[in-house]
């Protein structure tokens, strides 16, 4: 979705209209999605839903553009990926026994399979990496909005950013996947 059409949106949104919010969440959820499935694994539908419920309810109160609600947006999405990170690690819980079900034909639109084994592969790096790739490659974000979101300096970001890539660069699996 073009960044004219969503900084529209952002602005009708701000006014209350729920059109302008639906089209920023079209617009945005996609990378807010796999960002968290990054942190938040298996939870990052219980992450996301909780991104979005937080940005509509603290709306009226973001001052700013496009790029600086990339960023608040990212920034609530990290903390409740962490949150859900967190929970995990309290109640220790045992994964329940999967019982196979019918694929989810809206998810396998929205993420096909060679996303779907991008995301894995990312959500491999270490934590740092991960992130740092998810929000500069994945997302768009700039250096210093990554920076803060991450609460790192831009060069930390730059030095991730890198080490994550080439990482992923010297992957068996990413080179065979490319025919190298």
């Amino acid at each position: 979705m073009p960044d004219d059409d969503l900084a529209a949106a952002l602005r009708a949104a701000q006014h209350g209209d729920a059109a302008g919010f639906a089209t920023l969440w079209r617009g945005l959820h996609p990378a807010v999605l796999r960002y968290l499935r990054v942190l938040a694994g298996e939870h990052a539908e219980d992450a996301a839903s909780e991104t979005w419920l937080h940005a509509i309810r603290d709306l009226d109160h973001f001052t700013g553009d496009l790029p600086a609600f990339r960023g608040w947006l990212f920034r609530i999405a990290r903390h409740r990926g962490i949150d859900e990170q967190r929970r995990r690690s309290r109640t220790r819980e045992s994964p329940a026994p999967r019982t196979p079900t019918a694929p989810d034909a809206a998810a396998q639109a929205a993420e096909g399979a060679s996303t779907a084994w991008a995301i894995a592969m990312i959500a491999d790096l270490p934590t740092d990496q991960a992130e740092a790739v998810m929000l500069r490659v994945v997302a768009g974000l700039d250096v210093a909005t990554t920076a803060g979101i991450l609460g790192k300096k831009p060069g930390a970001v730059r030095i991730a950013t890198m080490r994550g890539l080439r990482r992923l660069a010297a992957n068996p699996q990413i080179r065979t996947r490319q025919g190298v």
